[in-house]
């Protein structure tokens, strides 16, 4: 019987020559990840278990993201701690200051994570890398603590599911909109453990943005991770940033799947995930009218480049709605660059957008755009629990970048149809 990638890359990263689903078995890691809230806690359990040296600090990677800049005592001695440890143990891969982005847009911008890779990452978003080809999972910080230790985890093999799109995507339509149509179908315990494996003419029309977008929310289905196969485009964007080998799996024909699903991008409209689950998705043409308080673009999801050149498209010559905030927040600097550069900035601050830092943000109802009581928000990010982004008495949506530009137009969670006629 053959193997599906994600068990070829975990075969790849053991002593066995094939795995299957349920085995436990102990891999090598390629990358360990952690960020301002998590890497404290991975510090103490290091220090605690009385180590003294990484077992390979070249796979260590640290990254302040979602406090910063500081935004209380609290966060600001937290960074220190992680600040002080990578300095202690002379981390490369290590973001600060200018040089922070939101950590799963800045991984793979940085050619950190490559296909093939085994990476693990005290941050549930950690699956964003499967849009590269790679075995990529959160773990909880004890777990990154023991691979800091000894560069290796304990994993049990998960079954894969397949999901295939076909057709040719409607206007609108992007990663954000299939990936929460998937969800929405099978629920966010849908895919508990499993891998969500997912192709088809749909997904390879898309540019890695869109398919980092769908491999980020797989974790919304309860999926263990979120792998698309490595193509020529995944190898265009990775070639020129890889700084070591990297290894190219795809799926036997006969490998083996808990289930496949085949689904038809024509009857796929822009989605918006009501509160306060990602599976309450809806087809814009049914959300009736709600309106919101304050739009996000931006986060781990949908800040890069090619998601504030839609946004900015809406908005250009446009207002945004009196009394709405719309905070932007490009997810790296790099990508803070490239939009300044291509009059993106701009066209926000004239739409009367406000522009943030780099980071997090309000996502995890961090700073920078928390919600009070009774207030409503539509975000590009990626999920909408009860006080995800502030007060538990306010509601968060979720769309693509279109749909929350023309939304911040309106007032109302909208069309871009609406205001591009």
């Amino acid at each position: 019987m053959g193997m599906t990638i994600a068990e070829k890359i975990l075969a790849a990263h053991t002593d066995a020559r094939e795995v299957k689903p349920g085995d436990i078995v102990k891999v090598n890691v390629d990358v360990a990840l952690a960020n301002d809230i998590t890497a404290p806690l991975a510090i103490k359990a290091f220090q605690t278990g009385g180590q003294t040296k990484l077992a390979d600090p070249d796979r260590v990677v640290f990254v302040l993201d979602h406090f910063t800049p500081n935004k209380d005592i609290a966060s600001a001695n937290q960074c220190k701690m992680v600040r002080d440890f990578a300095h202690q143990h002379e981390l490369k891969n290590f973001f600060d200051g200018g040089d922070v982005g939101v950590e799963h847009a800045l991984l793979p911008e940085k050619g950190i994570v490559l296909p093939g890779d085994l990476v693990i990452g005290a941050d549930s978003h950690t699956c964003t890398y499967g849009a590269l080809g790679a075995f990529a999972t959160g773990v909880g910080s004890t777990d990154l603590a023991a691979a800091m230790m000894t560069a290796q985890a304990w994993m049990k093999v998960p079954e894969s599911m397949k999901f295939i799109f076909k057709g040719e995507l409607l206007p609108w339509v992007g990663g954000k909109d299939l990936i929460l149509y998937l969800i929405g179908d099978i629920g966010v315990d849908g895919g508990l453990y499993r891998v969500l494996e997912i192709e088809g003419p749909a997904v390879t029309s898309l540019d890695l943005s869109n398919r980092l977008t769908m491999s980020n929310m797989a974790i919304e289905a309860g999926a263990k991770a979120g792998i698309i196969r490595a193509d020529e485009k995944t190898e265009a964007y990775v070639r020129p940033r890889a700084k070591r080998p990297y290894t190219v799996f795809e799926s036997d024909a006969d490998a083996r799947y808990a289930s496949v699903r085949e689904y038809d991008c024509a009857n796929i409209e822009p989605q918006v995930a009501f509160p306060h689950l990602p599976e309450n998705a809806k087809p814009i043409s049914e959300v009736g009218e709600v309106r919101i308080d304050q739009v996000v673009i931006g986060s781990c999801t949908n800040g890069r480049i090619e998601d504030l050149r839609v946004a900015a498209g809406i908005l250009k010559g446009q207002r945004v709605d009196k009394g709405l905030r719309c905070v932007v927040l490009p997810a790296t600097p790099e990508v803070f660059l490239q939009a300044e550069e291509e009059g993106l900035i701009r066209i926000f601050l004239q739409a009367g957008a406000i522009i943030g830092p780099p980071s997090c943000g309000p996502c995890l109802g961090g700073h920078l755009g928390i919600l009070a009581k009774g207030e409503k928000a539509l975000a590009t990010t990626n999920r909408n629990f009860v006080g995800r982004m502030g007060d538990p008495g306010s509601e968060v949506y979720l769309s693509g970048p279109a749909v929350a530009a023309a939304s911040a137009v309106t007032g109302r969670i909208s069309s871009p149809s609406e205001v591009m006629e």
